[in-house]
């Protein structure tokens, strides 16, 4: 049977989930396509949202109009503020979440997206007409027509499961891989790598001792992911607990290297250098005499933990006789065991910054496919990859985020613009504009983008406005309110912070870095009520206030340097240009331009291999 769509995604994983309902969203009538319906967003590793860099992107996703924070604000059962030593435009958010809630929250959002259908099957095979896709073909033959394709197969293609030196094919624990379309796309020519990747044992909670570790709790304040929600108060916490390995459990690592497929040679594909193996940090750091573990708990409803930190392809009885060694883990029984996974991937800088593929029209990657690592990465593609199909089988134009704007943005530039090698992560340090991208104003940069393109709803933009409003109601009345020294020196004094002697505006002493401008607000007359009045927003519009007063010329700094920056992103280079004829530019630099070809000089001067020298030459032939 042959059925027709406007937009078919392969794959339920993190980055399909997300395409699929954007692209529904927005009007298209959408097919999911999934091996199986009950593992849709599955968390295959660790049960978690956020963190350093990630948290923003979770963020970035929710201002929209995605579904990843709304998820994880649903099903979370620990929430974190990390980087709460540095200041507050340095915080990023984290949670634990529960892994089965997590899946079965995603389902229901799903379901109940107008326009969105779901077919559990495994596609092996896009339908071509000449250089353009038309539709995917199933294991059982069925057949979807459909505008464009976005593909989201994660770490199914062609996948490899290893423990010690027994592989099994298979895309995660319990499911089978993915064949047929990796080898089409090679027969295409399209490149085709294999990376690495893999996760910890999951052990038996009631056989942790779990005084013996240092507990971890969550935040005490309510807070959400979601810029929709109000602050969330999870009732009963759980906890994680900090361990860490020795000298013993070390020994009873080496024991089992000789039986390692990664040192036997066995795994090819190139794994994370950030999250390596604990077979890989005793070869690598074997000066050190621990290394750190996270037991983090799987779920509200289960004994089931996961092992943070001891991720591991070494046979099972290594396993099990090195995490017998940690203190607090000696009597300790395992679920099932770690596993190392290798997979097809695609060098991303086959694709143009909209992930359509530059081969195929209308075939789009995300995700994994595309050789980055994490939830929240996967999540970023597949939103980006839905939107931008949608936007051009309407004839709109595409919706690419700067680097300046958001994490997305630098996420999607890097892969494009300089491959990978290695699984890639986001990390704060991959972006030049951090101040600017912060986790408190990702609506601000960009929920009215998602509302132009029919993604965010009004309610969206009404949160938005009102936080707008209220964040200048604020500066007001901090700017306006002229503080006299008796209403205000015992509270200067309880901060360790300067008296004054007479009276000053009120945002002076809001600019001092011991004081904590809602806690000021409060002594102020009229303070408390305006603090009253936001009700549930107060923490997210006090904080926003306060970032902007303390970092404001910080902001104003990397503004101008963005601006600057912008304006090269504006100068386009022609698609014809022929880089081969110039020849002032490096050899290297020709082939590089050749390779990738640059939309714009900025990116150009991205590119690895592309000297200064040669983006001058560039600037020269183009009249500048």
């Amino acid at each position: 049977m042959e059925f027709k769509y406007d937009i078919i995604v392969v794959g339920g994983g993190h980055a399909g989930c997300e395409a699929a309902h954007a692209a529904a969203k927005m009007g298209a009538r959408t097919l999911l396509v999934t091996m199986d319906m009950t593992k849709l967003a599955q968390m295959s590793c660790n049960p978690a949202m956020g963190g350093i860099a990630k948290g923003q992107i979770v963020k970035e996703i929710d201002a929209l109009g995605g579904l990843s924070g709304i998820i994880t604000d649903k099903s979370m059962i620990q929430f974190r503020m990390l980087n709460r030593s540095k200041g507050p435009a340095m915080w990023s958010p984290r949670a634990q979440c529960d892994r089965q809630k997590f899946t079965v929250e995603w389902r229901k959002e799903l379901e109940r997206t107008e326009q969105l259908h779901i077919w559990q099957e495994q596609a092996n095979k896009i339908i071509l007409k000449g250089e353009k896709v038309i539709g995917v073909e199933t294991v059982y033959g069925t057949r979807f027509i459909g505008e464009a394709v976005i593909l989201t197969n994660g770490t199914f293609l062609n996948a490899m499961m290893h423990v010690g030196l027994r592989k099994m094919t298979g895309g995660r624990s319990g499911d089978q891989s993915s064949a047929g379309l990796s080898d089409q796309l090679a027969d295409l020519g399209f490149t085709v790598e294999r990376m690495k990747t893999g996760t910890s044992a999951r052990i038996d909670g009631r056989t942790i001792d779990f005084k013996a570790m240092t507990e971890q709790k969550g935040d005490e304040e309510g807070r959400s992911f979601s810029f929709l929600s109000k602050n969330m108060e999870i009732k009963d916490q759980r906890s994680c607990f900090i361990a860490h390995t020795n000298e013993e459990v070390h020994d009873e690592l080496r024991k089992g290297l000789e039986f390692s497929p990664l040192y036997k040679g066995v795994i090819k594909g190139k794994g994370p250098r950030y999250c390596p193996s604990i077979e890989a940090k005793i070869v690598t750091f074997k000066d050190k005499d621990e290394h750190q573990l996270f037991i983090e708990p799987e779920g509200n409803d289960t004994i089931e933990y996961y092992v943070n930190g001891f991720s591991s392809s070494l046979p099972l009885e290594s396993q099990v006789k090195a995490l017998r060694k940690v203190k607090g883990l000696e009597e300790v029984e395992i679920f099932r065991p770690g596993y190392a996974i290798e997979y097809d991937f695609f060098q991303p800088t086959q694709l143009k910054h909209t992930l359509e593929t530059k081969k195929i029209e209308n075939l789009y990657f995300a995700g994994q496919i595309n050789g980055t690592t994490g939830y929240e990465e996967a999540a970023a593609q597949g939103l980006m990859a839905g939107i931008n199909a949608v936007l051009k089988t309407r004839g709109k134009e595409s919706l690419i985020l700067g680097r300046e704007e958001s994490y997305i943005g630098v996420l999607i530039d890097d892969l494009v613009t300089k491959g990978v090698d290695e699984p890639y992560r986001m990390f704060t340090s991959r972006a030049e504009y951090r101040i600017l991208l912060r986790q408190d104003n990702a609506d601000e940069r960009l929920t009215r983008k998602g509302y132009e393109i029919g993604l965010a709803d009004k309610e969206r933009i009404r949160l938005l406005e009102e936080k707008e409003k209220l964040v200048e109601r604020i500066f007001s009345f901090l700017m306006e309110y002229r503080v006299k020294p008796e209403e205000i020196n015992s509270f200067l004094r309880k901060q360790e912070t300067a008296e004054i002697e007479q009276r000053i505006k009120a945002i002076n002493l809001a600019q001092r870095p011991q004081i904590n401008i809602k806690e000021l607000i409060k002594k102020l007359k009229g303070g408390a009520g305006l603090i009253r009045e936001m009700k549930a927003r107060s923490d997210e519009i006090t904080e926003s206030v306060e970032i902007k007063i303390k970092y404001e010329g910080y902001i104003q700094r990397e503004k101008v340097i963005a601006d600057k920056i912008k304006r090269l992103e504006k100068l386009k280079i022609p698609d014809e240009l022929e880089y081969g004829e110039l020849l002032s530019i490096s050899t290297e630099g020709r082939q590089k331009l050749s390779k990738i070809r640059p939309v714009n000089i900025g990116q150009a001067g991205r590119i690895s291999g592309v000297s200064p020298s040669d983006i001058n030459i560039l600037l020269m032939y183009l009249g500048r």
